[in-house]
């Protein structure tokens, strides 16, 4: 091994760590707001359903009353 060697690999190790480190602070960062916003979609078709289902409920006791 040459003296290169000692300087080279640890400086390419580091940088690798270095690129990692934004790289996946990158990807968990998306992933976060994916699912967040997933659920905000997940919520807003709950809120979309139950007003569909008390709508329905609404004018099916309306027909009864006839």
């Amino acid at each position: 091994m040459t003296s290169g060697h000692i300087l080279f690999i640890p400086a390419v190790t580091m940088v690798g760590m270095f690129l990692g480190f934004i790289f996946g602070n990158r990807a968990a960062r998306n992933q976060f707001d994916l699912a967040q916003r997933r659920e905000a979609e997940r919520e807003a078709a709950q809120e979309e359903r139950a007003r569909r289902k008390a709508g329905r409920a609404g004018v099916d006791a309306g027909a009864e009353k006839k």
